[in-house]
């Protein structure tokens, strides 16, 4: 395995492989979900790089970037163990320069749900994937459904930016209680990660309530409401796939979306119906 932190380094050594490319991009402190992804990227491609950067540009003032969680040490054992090829990581400065051209996230769909919340995030969302795919020009990308927003919005990106790379998202990895795998659960005390299973419990309501043929919306997001009681509900949301606005839930279409706050930690959770 190959640790680069350069872009020129990185892009002439996988020039000279010329095999089939698939890209990880993460934020660090590895965890099941990212070990899902990887073993996805394994089984299609002949080459896997895995990015481990925190990326500035995504976080808001005021929000978690000097505390997000760090392992290097643990995150590059990982990678071996896996069977990682390459692990890419660069320094803020190699990344990002003085007068920055930038990507910018649809008015619509980049400034809804998370973006409604986060003004600007999914522009430093979309313009560091946009780097990444530049630098290492991967044939497949590889993302989790959990964000199921920053998903639908990169996939829109390389669909209007005409990029050559395959998009696979991957199903969410679960706690065996059902929270979803993130690496800011570590956040959370004894007390809060209890509260937190309040989240796939209001997505798992939902789920039976659409299974009774309880298809309304509003009475869905309703239910999902009092279920996720006390907790600060940022958003309860149902959507079409393509993140259009629906009244009713519409089966191989549909994404139920929740964001909470538990305690101070922003958790997001959802399932494709």
């Amino acid at each position: 395995m190959r640790i680069i932190s350069k872009v020129r380094e990185l892009k002439e050594y996988l020039k000279e492989q010329n095999k089939i490319v698939g890209l990880v991009p993460t934020m660090g402190a590895l965890h099941d979900g990212h070990l899902s992804l990887i073993k996805n990227a394994k089984k299609e491609c002949e080459l896997v790089v895995v990015s481990i950067f925190v990326n500035p540009t995504q976080f808001l003032k005021g929000e978690d970037l000097d505390k997000y969680p760090s392992r290097d040490k643990a995150d590059k054992k990982i990678c071996e163990l896996s069977g990682v090829d390459v692990i890419f990581l660069p320094q803020a400065d190699e990344i990002y320069g003085d007068d920055e051209v930038k990507v910018l996230a649809p008015n619509i769909r980049g400034f809804t749900l998370e973006g409604a919340s986060r003004p600007g995030h999914f522009n430093g969302v979309l313009t560091v994937v946009n780097k990444l795919f530049n630098i290492v020009n991967p044939d497949f990308a590889y993302f989790g459904k959990k964000d199921a927003q920053q998903l639908n919005l990169i996939s829109l990106m390389v669909e209007q930016f005409f990029m050559n790379v395959v998009i696979v998202p991957v199903d969410t990895v679960r706690e065996s209680d059902g929270l979803a795998l993130s690496s800011r659960n570590i956040y959370l005390c004894a007390d809060q990660r209890i509260d937190a299973l309040k989240i796939s419990s209001s997505l798992y309501e939902a789920s039976k309530m659409v299974s009774r043929g309880d298809v309304q919306v509003d009475d869905i997001k309703r239910k999902m409401s009092k279920v996720l009681e006390p907790l600060e509900i940022s958003y309860v949301e149902i959507l079409s796939r393509d993140f259009k606005a629906t009244k009713r839930v519409e089966i191989g279409n549909s994404i139920v979306l929740v964001e909470v706050l538990v305690g101070t930690t922003r958790l997001l959770d959802n399932i494709w119906l």
